[in-house]
């Protein structure tokens, strides 16, 4: 014989979260250029040559799914990881194309981007940057870096 106890269905089974604060106390402002100013600020830690000035833009339970490996990055020990390899090439971004979109304490830089390397070469990847503010910081709560499927032809 099976005995099968329900309890509670007549409560929902989650807990509600409270009520937010008004908008004006909790989004803080940042507009486009801020936003594209983030990328910068990611491209010049790659130019240190240092994994660790670079994982330093990214939130401790950020995501990387970058363009040069097959394993996604999802603690900074492993994002850490990626650049120490990536960065032995001297990479430099550089936006050809973009599209931000603000929302409340997040913001989204989607586009395309080329990089150069030491030795000359050059690859046409898609981006996509996921900042959050967090303590008082915008960080990179996802990333996203693909090369390009037809070699960079649609910029």
């Amino acid at each position: 014989m099976v005995t099968v106890i329900a309890a509670g269905l007549s409560a929902p089974a989650f807990a509600q979260a409270p009520a937010a604060a008004s908008t004006a106390e909790t989004c803080k402002p940042i507009n486009e250029q801020q936003v594209a100013a983030l990328f910068d600020r990611w491209n010049d830690s790659l130019g240190t040559l240092d994994p660790d000035k670079v994982v330093a833009n990214y939130a401790p339970d950020g995501v990387l799914l970058a363009t040069v490996s097959d394993k996604p990055r999802k603690n900074p020990a492993e994002i850490r990881d990626y650049f120490v390899k990536f960065l032995k090439n001297s990479p430099q971004g550089k936006i050809d194309s973009r599209t931000i979109k603000i929302g409340c304490n997040v913001a989204q830089d989607i586009g395309t981007y080329t990089f150069k390397f030491k030795d000359g070469k050059t690859v046409h990847a898609r981006y996509t940057y996921v900042y959050e503010l967090e303590h008082g910081q915008w960080l990179i709560a996802h990333h996203h870096s693909s090369a390009m499927p037809e070699g960079g032809k649609g910029k």
